[in-house]
Parts: C-alpha cells; sequence; structure tokens
C-alpha cells in the first residue's frame, strides 16, 4: 500500500508494472494472490477512494459527522457497511483496485473494529498525525473520553481488555451511528460481519467466480462468507495448544474454513515450536503461516528442521486435498465442520467429551499431535475400533473399548490415523494445488483389522474450484459414493457416480487402491467399469503385506493376522461406475 491506504500501491516497492509481472509468473503457475485491506479510509483530501467515499456519504457518523479514529494511516473514517449506499461504493472501490492489480481474494483485517484512540478525536493542529515514527499503533490524535450516554457508560461494565476499560476502549464510541440511525452499542458485533458480506458481494460481482475472503472479525453467519484466522496469537506452545479448540469451536459456530498463524504472530517461535505447529497446522482447514510485521523471519525454509517437518506434513495434506475439498462440500450443504471434536463421531465414548488435544478431519481422519515442549512421543486417545498410520498403512491400532495410546513422535512426525469402515479418496499431491489436483487418485479402504465380515464406504466432490455455489445439477461438479465389503472370501470395491461428465472431461483416473484390515491375501480379480467386465487385467499388480498393531495395552494374541493389499496399474475412469472384486487367499 501507499501509506497504509486501502486499494493504493506503494510506488517504490510495488511499481505496477513490476508487480504485473510478477503476477503473471504467479498466475502461469495456478497460484493465487491475496492482499490485506483494512475497512478504515485514510482521511486525505487527495485519496480517490475518501473522496468517493465522502460524496457518497458512505461512513458512519457521531454527532452528525463522519466519525474520526486513527488505524494504520493515521487518521481515518470507517465505512458503515449497513448502509446500502456503502456496499455499491466499496464494490466499486474493489473492482477499481481490481483493475490496478487483478488479485484473487482479499484479507480483511482491524474489522472489530479496531481504533488506536479512544473516544472522541480530531486531527492535532499542534504535530503531524501520522508522524511515520514508531510501531504506528500509538494514538497521534487529539481525543477526549466520551461518557455523557449510558451508551457509553452503561450501568453494567465489562472487562475489556482485561484492565476494566469502557465499553468502548479501542474501537468506535458505542454511541455513533449506523445507517437508519441505529447505535454502534447495538451493531459493534455485526461489523466485520458487514465488511466480510460487502467483500464477498464485491468480488463475486468482478467475474463470477467464487470469492476468497479471509475476515478477523466475525459472527454469526459469517462462515458463509469468509474464512476466518483466529488473530495475533502469541508464539508459544499454550497458543498452539489453544488453537485447536478455537478451532473446533468456530466450526461448531458454522465457520468451518478456519485456522491459527501457524508458529505465532508474535513474540518469535522457537526452532521446536515451529516444527510442532506446521505438523498441526497443517491440518488445519485454513492453513497458514504469518507472522507480526516487526517479528523477526519464519518462513517454514528458516530452519531446515522446520522445512522437513514442512515437507511431511504439508505433504500429506495435498495428498488429501480430495478429502478436504469434499469436507467442504459437506459443510456447505449440511453444515457440519471440516474439523471436529471426537465426540461429533463417537457421541456414546464419554471420555472424549472434553478432549481438546486431538480432533477428527471429517469422520474418517484423526489428528494427535505433539503439544509440549522437549516431548517425542503423544498419549493420544483411541476411540472403540481400528486405526491405521496414514504415513505407514501397516501400522495398525485395535481400540476395542477405546483407550489412551503413548505414539512415538521424534521432532519431524505427526499422528494422523485413518478410522475403519472408511473409504478416503487421495491424490499424489505437487507443489502447488492446482498441479496436485491433476495427478491420479488413489482410494485407501479401512476395514476392522482381520475381517471377515465388514464395509466401508467413502465420498468424493469435484469441480473447477472456482463456480460462485458448490453444487450438482450445472455440468461443471462430479460427486461420487465409494462402497466396500468384505464377506465369504470375497472382497468388493464399487462406485456410484452422480453426473459423470465433469470428472471424464478432466480425465481423472483412480490408479491405486489400498484396502486395509483383510484377514487373507487377493487372488482372481475382476474388475468392470459401467458393468462392462474390463478384459485385460495384466497390468494389475496386487501387493499384500502383513500388518503391525501398535498397541500396547490390550492383548494382541487373539488379533490374528491382518493384511494390507495394493491393487495398482488400475486406471479406473473416476467419471463412471466401476466395481471390483476379488476373493481372498490364505493368509499371509
Amino acid at each position: 500500500m501507499d501509506g497504509h491506504k486501502d486499494f493504493t500501491l506503494n510506488p517504490k516497492n510495488y511499481p505496477r508494472p513490476k508487480l504485473l509481472s510478477f503476477l503473471n509468473k504467479v498466475h502461469s503457475r495456478g497460484m493465487k494472490y491475496i492482499v490485506i485491506i483494512d475497512p478504515g479510509i485514510g482521511v486525505n483530501s487527495s485519496y480517490g477512494v475518501y473522496q468517493r467515499g465522502m460524496a457518497n456519504d458512505v461512513f458512519i457518523k457521531y454527532e452528525g459527522e463522519p466519525y474520526l479514529a486513527q488505524v494504520w494511516p493515521g487518521p481515518v473514517y470507517f465505512p458503515d457497511f449497513l448502509n446500502p449506499k456503502t456496499v455499491s461504493w466499496w464494490t466499486d472501490e474493489v473492482r477499481r483496485f481490481h483493475q490496478l492489480v487483478p488479485v484473487d481474494g482479499l484479507w480483511i483485517d482491524m474489522n472489530e473494529a479496531s481504533n488506536f484512540c479512544n473516544g472522541k478525536c480530531k486531527i492535532p493542529t499542534t504535530h503531524q498525525c501520522p508522524n511515520a515514527t514508531g510501531p504506528g499503533w500509538i494514538c497521534c490524535l487529539d481525543c477526549k473520553n466520551i461518557t455523557k450516554t449510558r451508551w457509553d457508560d452503561p450501568p453494567y461494565k465489562i472487562n475489556a481488555s482485561g484492565i476494566q476499560a469502557p465499553i468502548g476502549y479501542k474501537t468506535i464510541a458505542t454511541s455513533a451511528v449506523h445507517y437508519n440511525g441505529v447505535l454502534e452499542y447495538d451493531a459493534h458485533s455485526l461489523y466485520g460481519f458487514s465488511h466480510a458480506v460487502a467483500t464477498h458481494k464485491a468480488l463475486q460481482e468482478l467475474e463470477g467466480k467464487r470469492p476468497f475472503v479471509l475476515s478477523r472479525s466475525t459472527f454469526v453467519g459469517s462462515g458463509s462468507y469468509t474464512a476466518h484466522w483466529t488473530g495475533d496469537n502469541q508464539g508459544t506452545w499454550e497458543n498452539l495448544k489453544y488453537s485447536i479448540s478455537t478451532m473446533l469451536n468456530f466450526g461448531i459456530f458454522g465457520v468451518p474454513m478456519v485456522g491459527s498463524d501457524i508458529c505465532g504472530f508474535y513474540p518469535q517461535p522457537t526452532e521446536e515450536l515451529c516444527n510442532r505447529w506446521i505438523e498441526l497446522g497443517a491440518f488445519y482447514p485454513f492453513s497458514r503461516d504469518h507472522a507480526n510485521y516487526y517479528s523477526p523471519r519464519q518462513e517454514l525454509y528458516v530452519w531446515n528442521s522446520v522445512a522437513e517437518s514442512a515437507r511431511n506434513a504439508l505433504g500429506m495434506r495435498y495428498k488429501l486435498l480430495p478429502y478436504f475439498y469434499t469436507l467442504n462440500y459437506e459443510a456447505h450443504t449440511s453444515g457440519a465442520p471440516i474439523a471436529r471434536p471426537l465426540f461429533f463421531s463417537f457421541p456414546n465414548f464419554t471420555q472424549c467429551y472434553g478432549l481438546s488435544t486431538q480432533f477428527l478431519l471429517g469422520s474418517g481422519v484423526m489428528v494427535s499431535p505433539v503439544l509440549e515442549q522437549g516431548k517425542s512421543e503423544v498419549k493420544a486417545l483411541f476411540p472403540p475400533g481400528t486405526w491405521y498410520n496414514l504415513f505407514d498403512m501397516t501400522q495398525a491400532i485395535v481400540s476395542e473399548q477405546g483407550h489412551y495410546l503413548t505414539l512415538d513422535a521424534p521432532l519431524h512426525v505427526i499422528n494422523v490415523h485413518v478410522y475403519q469402515n472408511t473409504i478416503l479418496p487421495m491424490q499424489q499431491g505437487g507443489m502447488t494445488s492446482k498441479e496436485a489436483r491433476m495427478t491420479p487418485f488413489s482410494l485407501v479402504v479401512a476395514f476392522p483389522t482381520g475381517t471377515a465380515s465388514g464395509e466401508a464406504k467413502g465420498k468424493l466432490f469435484l469441480d473447477d474450484d472456482e463456480r460462485p455455489d458448490m453444487k450438482l445439477g450445472n455440468g461443471y461438479s462430479t460427486y461420487i459414493e465409494f462402497y466396500a465389503s468384505v464377506s465369504q472370501k470375497t472382497v468388493k470395491v464399487w462406485s456410484e457416480v452422480q453426473e459423470g461428465k465433469f470428472a471424464l472431461e478432466k480425465g481423472w483416473i483412480i490408479s491405486k487402491v489400498t484396502v486395509l484390515g483383510l484377514n487373507g491375501i487377493g487372488k482372481t480379480l475382476a474388475v468392470e467399469v459401467d458393468g462392462k467386465p474390463m478384459v485385460d487385467v495384466s497390468g494389475l499388480e496386487f501387493n499384500a503385506t502383513q500388518q503391525r498393531y501398535l498397541d500396547k495395552l490390550e492383548d494382541g494374541g487373539n488379533k490374528g493376522k491382518s493384511m494390507m493389499v495394493e491393487v495398482k496399474g488400475l486406471e479406473l475412469p473416476v467419471g463412471k461406475n466401476f466395481a471390483m472384486s476379488w476373493k481372498m487367499g490364505i493368509k499371509g
């Protein structure tokens, strides 16, 4: 930005020709460019955004005049997004900015709204504001507290910021007025929400694509319009732990796309903490490393050890993108969170009710991170059933009643497990999501260990990720339900496809199916596509590996042998129904 002013470019650091050249390179690789903007509009008579805002009368008022506050540009006015004229003005400013710089989304910050000053302020005549020295968050306006109304000084007190501050502390004065005479006192919690709605509308009107909005302030309903990060979390072990409960709560609040700043916003994290944070953060629905401008660098490549942990964890995230994306579709259609507390899937397992050191992604994947300094193992709770290590699917844990188990977790290891009765769609990963999305699919079919009889199911939603609505029936999406069964020594895996045209046009295939928990190896494979037998199965490869039990708390002697069977070399079109089956031979 030029002087922190919204919708501007710094001509020295980001000259437009060089920025456009950079963006061409970014976009050619299928990557996206998101920039930050705040709601506060700099009070500056030479600034076009301000001029047009004043002409359209879009700002929140106090005693009939725009309410003066201070944020990064210095003196600012706050747009009133409850006013339809403001939404039209904001939409036009986003359009103008997009013509200047073709950004792919907007990150909207400071929209609680945050104010560096308190009360009624005016621009000082004795000194410059801002003065371009210091960190910028010291109030430089001339201000006096407002206590004359019951809205500014209500009969009850809240402990704002933990310092017994007035209700309007470091925000818009609570007796300021919105459109139609609505008081800030009544509308305060809606500010970030209304900002997100206006930004979502503005972006969607640009190109008719699905908007990407990331907002710091949210309210009930925000999840329909914006992703959320949890604000200025600290780079501490305690905050690493809190990030899980925060994420789970926001999912329940209806904001499924959520995460905390990986490695912490401030102060600088230790190398060990950053290792553990990226291992966890790779599995946040919204996953981003971010730090305070004044902090030392903490990009994941700064430390070799953190880079290794990031490659491991983010590598798995990118393989799981089809599963993550399908959970987005599920959140969109049913309201179920992407990241869930264990009690969502195990409501009768009372031991997990208060658990916030582990979480589920959907109903089939459990993440159990290290959250304490100096630890190279983690005590994880396993609800009843069979769990397979997603990084090494030969490792099985059988929890008959549900129990805690201590797992090895060296510095570069995060424990992620897939649950029985699940079919997990995966791809091969890549350096970008665009690259990852074009790789062949694989299916992981998890049965209870050593099973002679069982069922599993999964689902997959696919579209171009840019249409405004995630829905079926428009010819631009495909939905597949996967099923598997084992009975009478026969294993079956099949799909039921809705709207297969989109997936067929993309040319996606399933190249591998991995089945976990069988009590025998495979032979005499039969494959059908759209009901027609695949005549040549000579290129298919069967591999069987005996699985190992990791649990040390229950008797492993009665479990028998359990096999992981892989079928490779498949070329099953994702957009067509398929069915494959084989007889199980003797135990391995």
